[in-house]
């Protein structure tokens, strides 16, 4: 069965896309830590991190660097920490997190939960700062 995350790249289950190419999509966490954490994944279904190829690991990770720099230019913060956990979902994903403290990049603290609009208008905000 498809992890959601592909259903998100088959266009299945909607999001708050920030940017795509052939190989990977970005997208806003529906379940954020702090507003702007966003997600980065592999387009291609890969479950462990450290499955995939020399070459892809190096692509994403200079995709996922554009997708932090474009957070840092919208949401205040000291720098953007970066998370592979890989336990909740089947397929590999990046987690970008504003930072202002350590305790910021906590998976164990109460998520937020913000509103459609909300949602709307920081993926504007991202993509609006976003050089590909």
């Amino acid at each position: 069965m498809a992890s959601i995350f592909t259903r998100i790249v088959q266009g299945e289950i909607p999001a708050y896309v920030l940017a795509e190419t052939d190989a990977f999509m970005s997208f806003l966490d529906v379940n954020p830590l702090c507003m702007g954490h966003a997600l980065v994944i592999p387009k291609q279904e890969i479950d462990y991190v450290f499955d995939m190829e020399d070459s892809m690991l190096g692509e994403i990770m200079v995709f996922s660097k554009k997708i932090a720099r474009a957070i840092e230019k919208t949401v205040p913060c000291k720098r953007i920490g970066i998370a592979v956990i890989g336990l909740e979902v089947p397929h590999c994903h990046f987690h970008l997190v504003p930072l202002n403290t350590m305790n910021d990049i906590n998976f164990m603290q109460e998520k937020l939960s913000p509103s459609h609009e909300e949602f709307v208008e920081m993926a504007q905000k991202i993509k609006a700062n976003l050089i590909l």
